[in-house]
C-alpha cells in the first residue's frame, strides 16, 4: 500500500517539529512538507498533493478557516485540526467547514505533553487519511443553513416531568459526529416530547463548548450533563469529554451521573456505558442511534437495547465520514434500521413517538 503523505501546516516552528516527530514515527506515513501560514499551506498543498493535512487555525497572512474553505473548494483533502483549548468554539467551526477531526494542541513545551497528543493523533490519522472527501462536501453543501440565537435555559425540569411516555433518544458518534449531529438535533422543530442523551467521542474540556454550539443552532435545549442534571423532554444532555455518562432514577425522574472512566478505556465518552445504563432506567424502551466513527465502540451497546425491545438506527456507508461504528453496530443484527444521515432526524421523531409494537 502506498504511504500516506502528510502536509504540517503550522505557524509555531515548535509545533511543526512536534507534529512532524509524532508522524514520522508511523509506519507508512511520510510527513512531505510543512508550511508556516494558510498561504503558503495553500500553495505546497497544490504541489504536493498530500492524502492528508494537519493544520492549526490561528496563523498569520490566512488563517485555518479561511484555509478549509479554499481547500474544500479547490482540492477537496482530510484535514486533521491541531487546536489548542483557547480555541474550542473554532474548532466545531472548523468541523462544519470540512475538517474530519481534531486533537488538543500541546500546552507546553515538552516531551510530555507529546505523549499526551501521540495515540489520538496516530489513530485518526491511520483513519482520516482514506477518508472519502466527496462525503464530506456533499455533506456541507445538504447541511441546514440555521441561525444562530441567543438562548438561555434554567437547568431544572421545572414544569416539564418525563412521564411513561417519553421515549429517550440515544446518539453514539465519533469522527465525523458533531456536523452530523447538530444537523439532526438542528431539524428537530416546536415542542418535542423526546428526551435526548449524545455520547460524542472528544477530549475533556471540548463538550461544553459543543453543547453550547447545539444550543445555538437548536429549539432543543442543550447542556454538558452533570452530575444531577435531570432528563426532561425537548433537552438533551451531552456526556462530559473523557468521562463517562451514565443515568438513575429518583422521585420520578431521570437524573445524570457523570464517573470516571474504567483504567485502560479507548473511547471516551463511552457509547456502550450510556446505551446500557440508559436501558435501566428508561420508562419505556428506548431508541438508540450510531452516526459516524471510528472504532466498535456502542455495538455491545446496541445489543443490550435490542434485548431491552428498544429499536436501533444506524448510519448508513453513503453518508458516513467513517463506516467503522455503525459497521459493527450492523454487525450485531440488531440494527432495526440502517439510514443516510438526511433521513435519520424524520425517523427518530417517527420511532420516538410510536405506541409499541414499532412499525
Amino acid at each position: 500500500m502506498a504511504p500516506i503523505r502528510i502536509l504540517v501546516v503550522d505557524d509555531s516552528a515548535y509545533n511543526r517539529r512536534t507534529i512532524t516527530r509524532i508522524l514520522e514515527e508511523i509506519p507508512g506515513v511520510v510527513v512531505v512538507g510543512y508550511a508556516v501560514n494558510g498561504e503558503e499551506g495553500l500553495r505546497k498543498a497544490s504541489d504536493l498533493r498530500p492524502d492528508l493535512i494537519t493544520l492549526d487555525l490561528e496563523m498569520p497572512r490566512i488563517d485555518g478557516f479561511t484555509f478549509l474553505r479554499i481547500i474544500m473548494q479547490k482540492q477537496p483533502t482530510p484535514v486533521i485540526v491541531v487546536s489548542s483549548r483557547a480555541g474550542d468554539e473554532n474548532v466545531f467551526k472548523a468541523l462544519e467547514l470540512g475538517a474530519v477531526e481534531f486533537v488538543p494542541k500541546p500546552t507546553a513545551r515538552s516531551d510530555s505533553q507529546l505523549f499526551d497528543i501521540r495515540d489520538d493523533l496516530v489513530r485518526k490519522v491511520l483513519y482520516c487519511a482514506r477518508t472519502d472527501m466527496r462525503k464530506i462536501v456533499q455533506r456541507n453543501a445538504n447541511s441546514p443553513r440555521t441561525q444562530s440565537r441567543p438562548r438561555i435555559f434554567s437547568r431544572a425540569a421545572g414544569e416539564v416531568q418525563p412521564s411513561s411516555r417519553n421515549r429517550l433518544v440515544l446518539i453514539g458518534a465519533s469522527t465525523g459526529g458533531p456536523p452530523a449531529i447538530q444537523n439532526i438535533l438542528a431539524g428537530i422543530k416546536g415542542d418535542c416530547p423526546l428526551m435526548f442523551a449524545v455520547c460524542q467521542h472528544m477530549p475533556a474540556g471540548f463538550t461544553r463548548a459543543f453543547a453550547e454550539r447545539l444550543n445555538k443552532f437548536c429549539e432543543l435545549e442543550v447542556f454538558e450533563a452533570r452530575s444531577g442534571d435531570s432528563l426532561a423532554p425537548g433537552r438533551v444532555l451531552v456526556a462530559p469529554g473523557g468521562k463517562n455518562l451514565k443515568f438513575y432514577r429518583r422521585a420520578g425522574e431521570i437524573l445524570a451521573q457523570v464517573v470516571d472512566p474504567e483504567p485502560g478505556q479507548l473511547y471516551l465518552p463511552s457509547v456502550d456505558v450510556m446505551f446500557s445504563s440508559a436501558i435501566e432506567v428508561a420508562p419505556v424502551p428506548v431508541v438508540a442511534v450510531v452516526l459516524t466513527g471510528m472504532g466498535n465502540d456502542g455495538a455491545q451497546g446496541v445489543r443490550r437495547v435490542k434485548s431491552a425491545g428498544g429499536q436501533v438506527i444506524a448510519e448508513s456507508e453513503e453518508s458516513c465520514v467513517v463506516f467503522g461504528m455503525p459497521k459493527e453496530a450492523i454487525a450485531t443484527g440488531d440494527v432495526d434500521r440502517i439510514l443516510p444521515l438526511a433521513d435519520i432526524g424524520p425517523e427518530i421523531l417517527r420511532r420516538g413517538q410510536a405506541v409499541p409494537p414499532y412499525l
